[in-house]
This record gives structure tokens, sequence and C-alpha cells, in this order.
């Protein structure tokens, strides 16, 4: 099976249909540009200050830099682009809401070798989840061109299925080659693994993940974060970040306040966990609750 690719154009609904099959998918050339430019610039120091992974998996010629919605403000039209957020609403729609579970910017220099082939979901404490239940929806965007020389993250279509803990090798897998601004969509429970560079040149991609609300989040948002720059963002992104319960009473402040409200210092908003009630007894199929 190979990674399939759609353009720009597509429907939320259509990628949503490539990841239930092959649990992965690339969108073609969806990100301006500029905003990939701005985003190289933005990253640069502090990229370069990242050093490189301690060990085999976090890759010896690879710099992992996250913190990208406080350091690049361009980043976050990549994480609250309207057609991915569209996707990932339908890949995670049985749960009442979903989070940011990280954002990074991965750059793999020349000689970097091949990554153990893994699910991120495995970041849970290796729990294994039911392969009908989708906990992440996962975006690499490709700040460079990602060809099978520069370690185009390689993937195993159709693996989102299988049994867990497989031990797998790179035989297993195929490139998801895509230009710069392409940006391949996977779940978690996706083997995957960034490809080695055997080029002369890095390869730069942008991890960028959600995973649903009642789990905890990869990298901790409101340290990363601060809170004067968190007031000034957007509420759809303040929500991303875990300003917002995570199910029907989880990540509530004292008194049963919204997090949301008590971050920008007003006074809570009525019916908050009466819509919660609401959704609970929905999902639980009960009519009721006292």
């Amino acid at each position: 099976m190979t990674v399939r690719h759609l353009p720009p154009t597509a429907a939320a609904d259509d990628v949503a249909a490539v990841i239930a099959t092959d649990g992965c998918v690339v969108i073609d050339r969806l990100a301006p540009p500029e905003v990939l430019d701005r985003i190289d610039v933005e990253m640069e120091p502090f990229v370069t200050a990242t050093p490189y992974g301690t060990d085999e998996f976090a890759g010896p010629r690879t710099r992992r830099t996250g913190g990208l919605v406080a350091r690049s403000e361009s980043s976050r039209e990549l994480i609250t682009d309207d057609l991915v957020l569209g996707a990932v609403d339908r890949v995670l729609a049985h749960v009442n809401n979903y989070q940011l579970h990280l954002t990074q910017l991965i750059r793999i220099e020349p000689g970097g070798p091949v990554q153990t082939i893994h699910r991120d979901q495995w970041a849970f404490d290796f729990f294994e989840f039911p392969s009908d239940y989708q906990v992440q929806c996962n975006t690499i965007w490709a700040a460079t061109d990602f060809t099978e020389a520069n370690g185009a993250t390689r993937v195993v279509p159709g693996s989102h299925l299988a049994e867990d803990k497989l031990r797998l090798t790179i035989a297993d897998t195929e490139p998801a080659e895509m230009e710069r601004g392409s940006v391949l969509l996977y779940v978690g429970g996706l083997y995957h693994g960034g490809g080695p560079n055997t080029s002369d040149a890095d390869r730069v991609g942008v991890n960028i993940t959600y995973s649903v609300g009642w789990l905890r989040q990869e990298e901790n948002q409101f340290l990363t974060v601060p809170p004067e720059i968190a007031r000034e963002l957007p509420e759809r992104l303040q929500r991303l970040l875990g300003y917002s319960l995570g199910a029907y009473a989880l990540g509530y402040v004292d008194d049963l306040r919204d997090p949301l409200d008590v971050l920008m210092g007003r006074e809570s908003s009525s019916g908050t966990f009466a819509a919660g009630a609401d959704s609970l007894a929905t999902n639980a199929g009960v009519t009721t609750l006292s």
C-alpha cells in the first residue's frame, strides 16, 4: 500500500476517510511558502541552540525544538489550519474534546540514521488501546522537501489496525515523500519513524500533534506557553492548549470554574457543566443526569 496524496482543496471528510483506512495521508502544498519562511526565521535561534538527541530514538544528528506556540507566531497558522482541524474533528469525533499534544520542529541533518519504527501512542506508558479507538491525530508539515534520500518519514500504511508492540524495520516501511508545504496526517497507532538522511542537506519538518482531551499532553503547554502569551491568543488556540474541559469534568478550576475564564480573569460562563452533562448523557445513552 502506498501513501495516498490529496490536493489542498480536498474536503475534511475525504481526508478523514483515507486516514480511517490507511492510517495516514498527505495533503499536497497546503502551507503557503511565506508562512514556512517566517517559521524558519522565528525558530532558527532556538533550533541552533537545541542539542542533538542522546539516543538512537531521538537521533544523534537530529534536533527536536519545541515550544512553537510561544516561540513562533507564524506556526500558529499551521496549528489552527482549517482543513487539518476539520480532519482532526472527524478522526477524534468519538470524544468530547481534544487538545494540542506537542509542537516540535524536527531537523534531521546529513548522516542522521533511521529512527526506530514506533507508534506515537506508546508515549502513554505503552497502554494497548483498542485498534478502533484513535487517541491521536498527528501532522508533520514539510518545511523542506521530503525525499527518501534526505530522511522523509517512513510509514507503514494500514498498520494502525495491526497488533501492538510489533518490531518493524525500515524494510517494512515506505517513505512519505512530499513537497515543501505539504503535510502528512497520521494517527497515533500508525507504525512510522524518521528516515535516514543520506543527502547533503537538512530535512526539516514541523511536527504538530493532537490528542484526546482526557490524556496528559506530551508537551506541557501550560508551562511552555506563559500565561501572558496565552491570554493574547485566539480562543480556538487557547482551548487547544488545554484551557477547556478535557471531558465532562476534567480540568476545571477550584469551584467548578472554566479554565479559560480563569486565564482571562472573568466571571465563569453559565452552563459549562450543564453542557458537559448533556454531552455525557448523550454519549452514555442515558436521558437524565443528577
